[in-house]
């Protein structure tokens, strides 16, 4: 295994069992409700937005290159946030 994917999968992991708990103890729209409490949390919420708009552009070339589909991707991005790269990331890769 790659080291950065030795990195990535516990990271993964433990953000997505938080995520879990957290979407478990709020609510999906809880966890968007609370991103715009106030000035500071809306700065974290924009900078994921940026963050992650960025990322699926990189994923949308990656995956042309490849000739695979994009917007799987997108798609879990704009559900699960940073799940989304982190799984496309972590997602096994034929070697060309």
């Amino acid at each position: 295994m790659p080291a950065h994917k030795a990195l990535l999968w516990p990271v993964a992991l433990a953000f997505a069992a938080f995520s879990t708990w957290v979407l478990w103890q709020l609510g999906y729209f809880g966890i968007w409700q609370g991103g715009f409490a106030n000035l500071g949390s809306m700065q974290i919420t924009f900078d994921l937005i940026i963050a992650c708009t960025l990322l699926v552009g990189y994923i949308a070339r990656d995956c042309r290159a490849r000739g695979k589909p994009w917007w799987p991707w997108a798609l879990l991005t704009l559900v699960g946030g940073s799940l989304g790269p982190l799984a496309y990331l972590l997602w096994p890769r034929r070697k060309a």
